[in-house]
């Protein structure tokens, strides 16, 4: 028998390096590396569970993205490898207190028959928001699941509500 507590869902690491944070997410699509590649990188794939990116998603390239529960940000392509790995470096153009400036999200696929494991880092981040991000950060990638699927989004501050204290649990052995 298997657990659907909130615990067992859970699909997320915490740690640390250099005195910033990082969350890793890590889940298995029943799609291949291609259609997942679209979802990541075509602009209106990407509206439709992340928020709204314009501008150069190739190597090297600048963009802007209106995330939907994070705000503007500018981004710059550091590393592309279609199919494969999606490195980026995101600005925050006004950051609240307490928040950073500047993340870096790695992305990375792994093909394996008509599936394909996800491997999301999201990096430069504050040890003591840690927790939040994790919950977040699993949202992006649930809901990246839902647009998949062809379902619609769900409840993402239920959504929250129900990770916060799993990942808080995590977060409290990150120093």
């Amino acid at each position: 028998m298997t657990s659907s507590s909130p615990d067992s869902q859970i699909r997320g690491s915490l740690r640390s390096a250099d005195g910033k944070g990082i969350v890793r997410i890590e889940d298995r699509f029943d799609t291949g590396a291609g259609d997942l590649w679209s979802a990541l990188t075509d602009p209106r794939r990407l509206a439709r569970w992340i928020g709204q990116v314009e501008g150069d998603l190739r190597l090297g390239g600048e963009f802007r993205a209106r995330l939907s529960d994070a705000g503007d940000r500018i981004g710059r392509v550091e590393a592309c490898e279609p199919e494969r790995r999606l490195l980026v470096t995101l600005r925050d153009t006004d950051p609240r207190p307490g928040q950073p400036t500047e993340t870096t999200i790695e992305v990375t696929l792994i093909p394996s028959g008509d599936q394909t494991t996800l491997v999301v880092e999201e990096g430069g981040l504050p040890v003591g928001l840690l927790a939040a991000y994790g919950a977040g950060v699993q949202i992006h990638v649930e809901n990246l699941a839902t647009h998949l699927a062809g379902d619609e989004l769900t409840d993402q501050e239920a959504r929250w509500e129900e990770l916060l204290p799993f990942y808080e649990r995590l977060a409290a052995d990150i120093g």
